[in-house]
């Protein structure tokens, strides 16, 4: 399951690329410690912003820590936050 998140987090970041969203560097390995960090935070990061006003948050790490592929990978409290910051930002699902 770790492995299936970083190739879905790696893709993310690389469609983030393509469409003008610069992400804070970040090597592969610590794709889901980064997660982690991001989903405990107190607020959502500058990426999370720039894809809100984008309209593509899909590509967010929130909107992968809700997907249910990896939701084990992540505690309730990672998934909370992550579902109510896509929520507040009016992710549709």
């Amino acid at each position: 399951m770790e492995r299936k998140f970083l190739e879905a987090c790696m893709k993310n970041r690389e469609a983030a690329a393509r469409i003008g969203v610069r992400l804070r560097p970040m090597a592969a390995e610590d794709a889901l410690s980064t997660a982690h960090r991001v989903l405990t935070g107190h607020r959502p990061s500058d990426g999370f912003s720039a894809l809100a006003d984008r309209k593509r948050l899909d590509l967010s790490l929130e909107a992968l820590a809700v997907d249910r592929r990896f939701t084990g990978l992540f505690s309730d409290e990672e998934a909370n936050t992550a579902l109510i910051r896509l929520l507040e930002a009016g992710y549709e699902f």
